[in-house]
């Protein structure tokens, strides 16, 4: 005989919200919504919301980022879960937090659901934010400042093939710092994580580069036998 259980412990409402990492060749950019609706309608925000009893939070991120954004089939990374008791104003509400990492010339947002627009901005330009959003944004900024120095992501804000220098340029734009061209490529190349192509670039002004590729898969069986990347 099934039996039925009713808790007497207080049931707060959980969201998930989503931060999203682009770059565009000159800058670090995240994704953010306006929104449409109350609490904090007309502010920007990142895209989440309230999951669902039926689903998983990572299902409620990748749903929610694709009903406000229009963004889809992204690979998410959990973050941290934020619960301050006075984070939302509607009540009691804990946040699951992810990250990712896109392309923005692969992924061009497009607002729906509650979310009035949608846009990239400057991770140095972003306007204030609703409910306690700044501090998940500056949570996801200094993950990735950390990450960066001891994984290869910087290559997923790329095109598939790239040279050197725009994967350089990706480092210094996350970091902040400029990096020295022979150092960096010396250590970059001595993971043997890439792979150069018999191609180079194509019109542009000065000399072309050559152009590289990311073997995820050397650098899935490096990382199993204990491979630790660092820049």
């Amino acid at each position: 005989m099934k039996q039925d259980y009713c808790y007497k412990h207080p049931r707060p409402s959980v969201t998930t919200d989503c931060v999203i990492f682009g770059y565009d060749q000159l800058q670090l950019k995240v994704l953010l919504i306006e929104r449409g609706i109350e609490p904090y309608k007309g502010k920007w925000a990142l895209p989440g919301g309230f999951v669902r009893e039926d689903e998983t939070t990572e299902q409620a991120a990748a749903r929610e980022l694709s009903e406000e954004t229009g963004l889809k089939n992204i690979f998410f990374e959990q973050l941290y879960t934020f619960s301050n008791v006075d984070r939302d104003p509607r009540g009691r509400v804990i946040t699951v937090t992810y990250f990712a990492l896109v392309n923005i010339e692969n992924f061009k947002p497009v607002a729906g659901d509650d979310a009035k627009n949608a846009r990239w901005f400057p991770v140095k330009e972003i306007p204030k934010l609703a409910f306690d959003h700044e501090m998940i944004f500056r949570k996801a900024l200094y993950r990735l400042k950390s990450k960066i120095k001891w994984q290869p992501v910087g290559v997923e804000l790329l095109q598939d093939k790239f040279t050197l220098g725009e994967l350089q340029s990706v480092y210094e734009a996350i970091l902040e710092i400029k990096l020295d061209k022979r150092n960096f490529r010396k250590k970059i190349l001595k993971t043997e994580v890439l792979i150069q192509l018999d191609e180079k670039q194509k019109n542009v002004a000065h000399k072309a580069a050559y152009l590289y590729k990311f073997d995820k898969k050397k650098y899935e069986q490096l990382e199993n036998d204990g491979f630790y990347f660092e820049i």
